[in-house]
């Protein structure tokens, strides 16, 4: 549904619940809501609708392994930023990956950074100009290392399993804290899953 990755952390979850179900004492316990993952603030928002507007971005696609997304993703982010200051653009927003497809080992994406809508950019290589996703969404916060986010995402695909709501097949990763200059490990991130 987000990273079919999270399709494997879901699976061996299901097992060991199973498992511990058939080792437990047989009284079922009380159904609980999911929770957000530890490393978020208690006012921090865990599933709210929000609508997404379309915003004029300067971005550069690409492709990489999940082993080295924080890599590829800043370095990509670090590309945008260079030809933004070679041609006098200024940032309008925080900056953002756009995932456009993933499976269990890797994923496309547009590292992208917010601009001013009449932004003209000259052609730049693989930098271009773009668009952000429109339409209801439900917004997550993760705090921590980029690593560390399995946990956010596996909480996110709880919460939308037990909701039996349906996402597209994109999500956004807004960065309150850049990545580019942030230690990875003080990250904030919104996470945005538009839905069907």
């Amino acid at each position: 549904m987000i990273r079919l990755r999270l399709f494997w952390f879901r699976l061996l979850s299901l097992l060991l619940a199973a498992l511990a179900v058939s080792l437990a004492d047989p009284t079922p316990a009380p159904a609980q809501a999911p929770s957000p993952p530890a490393a978020t603030l208690p006012n921090d928002p865990f599933g709210e609708e929000v609508l997404l507007v379309e915003k004029p971005v300067v971005k550069l696609s690409g492709s990489g392994l999940w082993e080295s997304a924080f890599e590829t993703i800043t370095k990509a982010l670090k590309s945008v930023y260079q030809v933004m200051e070679q041609q006098g653009i200024k940032a309008n927003g925080p900056p953002m990956t756009i995932y456009t497809a993933t499976d269990d080992m890797g994923f496309k994406f547009d590292a992208a950074v917010p601009v001013a809508p009449a932004t003209n950019l000259r052609p730049a290589g693989e930098v271009k100009l773009g668009k952000t996703p429109t339409g209801k969404a439900l917004k997550f916060i993760h705090r921590g290392s980029y690593d560390a986010m399995d946990a956010t995402y596996e909480a996110i695909t709880n919460y939308l399993d037990d909701k039996n709501l349906d996402s597209r097949d994109l999500f956004v990763e807004q960065y309150v804290k850049d990545p580019v200059t942030t230690p990875e490990d003080d990250l904030v991130v919104e996470i945005y899953v538009p839905l069907k």
